[in-house]
This record gives C-alpha cells, sequence and structure tokens, in this order.
C-alpha cells in the first residue's frame, strides 16, 4: 500500500467527519498504529478541522438558543421572558428554570452568562468561587437574588449576610464589594441601565 496515496485519499478528512464505517475506521486506527506519517497526518488533519471549526463558529442568536433548550426539556419558560428582579422574587423559581446552567460543582472561580439582555435590563446568572473586589457604579443600578450559598456583602458602610432567597439592591455612587463565605455562591445578577 502506498502510505501517501492512502493519506491523500479524503480518508482522514472523512474519519474526522464520522463519515466513515466501523470497518474503515478500525483500518485507519490500525494504520496510524503502524505508520507514525499516517499518525501525523491523522493528528494534523484533525488540528485544521478544529481550528477551521473555531474560526466560522458562530454563537446562536439567544432565540434559537432557547429553542435547543426547550426541544431538549430544559424549563418551560423562555429566558427573554424571564421577570425582573425586585424584593419580591421568587428564588426557587429562578433555581428551577436555570436548573440546567448550574453546574453541582464549578470548576471555574467565576461563570457569568447573559440570560436577558435588552435596552434597559441585563441579567446574569453568575457562579462565583472568588470575593468581588469593592467597585461602584454610575450608569446602572444593580442588584441581585441569591440562588444557592452564602456571601457578605459590604454596601457603603453596612455589612449584609446573604443566603438563598435574599435580595440586595445596591444603590448608584454607592462603594461596595462582595466576600464568599460558602464554597460557592449562584446568583441572579441584574443591571438596569440609567
Amino acid at each position: 500500500m502506498d502510505i501517501k496515496e492512502y493519506i491523500e485519499s479524503g480518508v482522514l478528512e472523512e474519519y474526522c467527519l464520522g463519515l466513515l464505517s466501523e470497518e474503515d475506521r478500525s483500518f485507519l486506527i490500525q494504520m496510524a498504529m503502524l505508520y507514525p506519517e499516517v499518525k501525523d497526518a491523522l493528528i494534523e488533519t484533525e488540528l485544521a478541522m478544529e481550528k477551521l471549526a473555531s474560526e466560522n463558529a458562530l454563537e446562536p442568536n439567544h432565540g434559537i438558543k432557547q429553542r435547543i433548550l426547550d426541544t431538549l426539556g430544559f424549563g418551560k419558560d423562555k429566558v427573554e421572558d424571564f421577570p425582573t428582579l425586585t424584593k419580591d422574587a421568587d428564588y426557587q423559581t429562578w433555581l428551577k428554570n436555570l436548573a440546567h446552567l448550574i453546574p453541582s460543582e464549578p470548576s471555574e472561580d467565576f461563570y457569568c452568562e447573559v440570560i436577558r439582555k435588552d435596552d434597559h435590563i441585563q441579567q446574569m446568572l453568575v457562579i462565583a468561587k472568588t470575593d468581588v473586589p469593592e467597585e461602584d457604579h454610575d450608569d446602572y443600578q444593580e442588584s441581585f437574588l441569591i440562588l444557592k450559598g452564602h456571601c457578605e456583602c459590604t454596601v457603603g458602610d453596612k455589612t449584609i449576610n446573604l443566603f438563598a432567597g435574599d435580595y440586595l439592591e445596591i444603590p448608584l455612587h454607592v462603594k461596595h464589594d462582595i466576600k464568599i463565605m460558602s464554597p460557592h455562591v449562584v446568583a441572579i445578577l441584574q443591571y438596569q441601565f440609567v
């Protein structure tokens, strides 16, 4: 068998695309084990296809993402229909509707996913293992609802302990920080633009 001809036959690309029969896949794997040049070419093809996919990847618009989630059975409510957070927000409803996005053990120190965004409001699911340093805002009103965990928020000269179900609204132009008191905190963070 001519190895160069085999490599150039398109079989490597077909393998990467999942188009080969089981028999042809097995043969290619054997060839890669026997011939280093086949193995190297396969790795090169995989990397090239991964790069091509990454360069041409598109973030689906919010409506498509929600339809996919609905099809998979993740929640009945559309995320763009989530209500504005207020002190009367029911954290268990939020938790139930976002459960599919919340890992049992988060791997990142800070994770944030926008779940609603329009001209007036942006809402994000936030999972934090690390403290949030002092900050203040002058262009949006910040509020959040704790879904899981325990944190301590200092707003101005006042310190508030927050647990699941607690809501906090932070006034404009007031310095505030957040200390994570449990292994991690899951919250809905809301910005209302002024």
